[in-house]
């Protein structure tokens, strides 16, 4: 099977799983457990994403200037500051530490 086939044939699977949420019953959704579920996964898909394009470096774990901006973000968005504030303060966290040497 050449690339182009894998691609093609997923883009079909997901067109077919695209459509088969359609045909889910709204009131199945409405319910209180379903749109919790939902509400959780979406968090922990997120979570999981910044978890890994933080720390992974091909199969290795890597700890670099990323992980103290990650951790400077996250403390200024649980103080409730502005996101812009958020994330020029992480540019400048990770940038300061690859300037001093300690993280590359």
């Amino acid at each position: 099977m050449s690339v182009w086939t894998a691609i093609l044939l997923g883009g079909i699977a997901v067109t077919g799983l695209k459509l088969v949420g359609y045909l889910v019953p709204e009131e199945w959704l409405e319910r209180p457990r379903p749109a919790r579920i939902t509400d959780l996964l979406t968090v922990a898909l997120l979570a999981a994403l910044v978890a890994v394009q933080t720390l992974g470096d091909g199969m290795a774990v890597r700890v670099d200037a990323r992980l103290p901006a990650v951790a400077v973000a996250a403390l200024l968005l649980w103080r409730g500051a502005s996101f812009l504030v958020v994330v020029v303060a992480a540019a400048l966290t990770a940038a300061l530490l690859r300037l001093l040497g300690w993280a590359v």
